[in-house]
């Protein structure tokens, strides 16, 4: 079983800063593309960040120069540095592993975790 385990959201005032982690376990397979989402109520789920296995990174323009995702190949481990937040941060956000295994593609998600970024 593949499991992803999300942690490091929280609360956090307007400029803060925090830091998301998603680490897969289990028979993953060969992982791909690591990305961050996030969901805020009544919008759909949108892309924040995600990155290659080659280090390629790309952004959603809302958080470019504020957010970093960074990835620990080692630990199948994916990361959100997350700066100068704003209220418009807020959202659950689910990480999302693409992974290949025996030839198929799988991918899979996180179970969230709540941002709340408010004075």
């Amino acid at each position: 079983q593949v499991q992803l385990v999300e942690s490091g959201g929280g609360l956090v005032q307007p400029g803060g800063s925090l830091r998301l982690s998603c680490a897969a376990s289990g028979s993953i397979g060969s992982i791909n593309v690591m990305g961050w989402y996030r969901q805020a109520p009544e919008k759909q789920r949108e892309l924040v960040a995600h990155i290659t296995s080659g280090g390629s990174t790309n952004y959603a323009d809302s958080v470019k120069g504020r957010f970093t995702i960074s990835r620990d190949n080692a630990k199948n481990t994916v990361y959100l540095q997350m700066n100068s937040l704003k209220p418009e941060d807020t959202a659950v956000y689910y990480c999302k592993i693409e992974a290949w295994r025996l030839g198929v593609r799988r991918d899979y998600w996180g179970q969230g975790t709540q941002v709340t970024v408010s004075s």
